[in-house]
């Protein structure tokens, strides 16, 4: 099965979200996305787009799939396609019409690299918003914030930008970043912590952006805060959700649970981490800040069995002409030859290889958070266990199983 390079899976699970298409769709909509070029790359199938998605439906009404699947397979391509397009246009909902857009190549050939796609890099129909974005962007990376951090605000700052009608950047004032925050509680009804991320960015975007504060927001209604209690899972619970799983995520879980790690420290965890003598394994945190915690010794032989077929895994893309894995930032221009280092291979790499464009050079990428969401679901049903269950959920289970212990 063709698997879907990491970062094009985030863009479009976020291209969905913004297209209106619900949360738990995405799941169903990246499958057919991932059947189309699987289909695509096994019959050699050539074309334009629309000649390619026609066949593909033809295909699935031949395999028995009902209309409303067939629907629903037709709009995530198109959604795809419209995604990948230049001009960046909103698909209408019905997407009807694929724009006419190439494909990509499959993955391993020259093509346009996911790993530094930020959001803000795509133009506008303003010069002057694209500016004071390019001059906030280089704000964030001076700070060292993370490539999610600078997608978020830059995401957000093109929301404004869209709401406001491109209206001059020199004209902006809090009344409208007030009038955008009512937009969203009001009319599109989002969730308190999606506001207050909207206005966190829109913060930044003007103080660091614009060079000039937009004052205090009085009388802006407050999205109404969720009461939602975090879930937490007995012992039992989560050694039955384990039995329905299968390598690696089990072994992800494990770590999840047993180390209270969020997601994405789990998943971007270095063979390099791990401090088998002490007994300790370093996490790098949020906002840069790093921690250790002690390794727990039920899962000590899985741990090191991971790192054994690891360091063959490393040897084989070596061997295969593969340059390593990717580093951080400059790190890998001041290290050129640290990405070829096995201490710097990630503890739970991706099965498909992603090229980076800007180089020439095949890395390693590591698990997508996708990936361990898609295996997560399917086992809690599995396990029969009516609890609302996500990866986070073992980080709360961690704490609460520490505090009463």
């Amino acid at each position: 099965m063709f698997q879907l390079p990491s970062q094009l899976t985030t863009d479009y699970r976020e291209y969905l979200v913004s297209s209106g298409i619900k949360i738990d769709m995405s799941g169903e909509y990246l499958k057919w996305l991932r059947f189309f070029l699987d289909f695509c790359d096994k019959y050699k199938i050539k074309g334009g787009n629309t000649d390619r998605l026609r066949l593909f439906i033809n295909k699935l009404k031949e395999k028995n799939q009902s209309e409303d699947q067939r629907r629903r397979a037709y709009h995530a391509v198109s959604l795809f396609f419209a995604m990948m397009s230049q001009d960046g246009a909103k698909p209408q909902s019905s997407a009807m019409s694929p724009a006419p857009v190439d494909l990509p190549p499959p993955v391993g050939g020259a093509r346009k690299s996911f790993y530094s796609e930020a959001g803000y890099q795509e133009k506008s129909d303003s010069l002057e918003w694209d500016a004071v974005l390019k001059a906030m962007a280089d704000e964030i990376a001076v700070r060292h914030y993370s490539r999610k951090t600078l997608k978020t605000y830059a995401n957000w700052s093109r929301k404004f930008q869209h709401f406001l009608k491109n209206k001059s950047p020199q004209e902006l004032t809090g009344d409208d970043v007030k009038e955008y925050l009512t937009h969203l509680a009001v009319t599109c009804k989002v969730a308190s912590t999606t506001q207050n991320q909207a206005f966190n960015s829109l913060l930044f975007f003007y103080r660091h952006g614009l060079k000039r504060e937009f004052g205090e927001l009085r009388d802006v209604p407050r999205a109404k805060k969720s009461l939602y209690i975090p879930t937490v899972l007995s012992r039992e619970e989560i050694d039955a959700i384990l039995a329905q799983l299968v390598y690696p995520f089990d072994l992800v879980v494990k770590l999840l649970f047993g180390c209270g790690l969020r997601q994405f420290e789990c998943l971007q965890l270095r063979v390099r981490d791990f401090n088998f003598d002490a007994g300790k394994l370093t996490i790098h945190g949020k906002g840069k800040k790093d921690r250790t915690v002690p390794i727990p010794e039920a899962i000590l032989p899985e741990l090191k069995r991971q790192i054994k077929l690891v360091g063959e895994l490393h040897e084989r893309d070596l061997a295969a002409g593969y340059d390593g894995v990717f580093l951080d930032d400059a790190v890998e221009k001041k290290y050129p030859k640290a990405p070829k280092e096995f201490l710097h291979q990630w503890f739970f790499p991706q099965k498909n290889l992603t090229l980076a464009a800007e180089t020439g050079q095949r890395r390693r990428w590591h698990l997508h958070e996708s990936d361990l969401q898609e295996a997560l679901y399917p086992a809690v049903r599995k396990a029969k266990i009516p609890k609302r269950v996500t990866s986070h959920t073992f980080r709360h289970s961690f704490a609460t199983h520490m505090i009463s212990a």
